[in-house]
């Protein structure tokens, strides 16, 4: 098992979950970050740190499609092990629909 950062994540960007990760198994992406399925020990912490609930087990059903996702940009963008600023409008973004499609970048983050 591992955690998966879900669609939820994008524009919100809280990075709270950087914090607690005990692996750095974090990558940063232009308006969402991603989990490494790798490096993830599964223990967990970073799940109730996450203000967008954006954190899932990859034993949730439909997850399957932002577990490939987070396999392939944590490949290529760099990784994160301190907390940045959010975006100034994050709470504004927290809970919309359909932000995969209407939102996601791939563009990597500042790392």
């Amino acid at each position: 098992m591992t955690y998966v950062v879900t669609e939820s994540c994008i524009r919100c960007k809280f990075m709270d979950c950087v914090e607690v990760c005990p692996v750095d198994c974090f990558y940063e992406g232009e308006n969402m970050l991603v989990i490494h399925p790798d490096e993830c020990i599964d223990c967990g912490v970073c799940e109730p740190e996450c203000p967008a609930e954006a954190i899932l087990p990859d034993t949730e059903d439909g997850i399957e499609k932002m577990l490939e996702v987070n396999k392939e940009y944590a490949e290529l963008w760099p990784n994160i092990t301190q907390k940045g600023e959010q975006p100034e409008d994050a709470e504004e973004w927290q809970g919309k629909p359909n932000k995969f499609e209407e939102q996601f970048s791939a563009k990597p983050g500042q790392g």
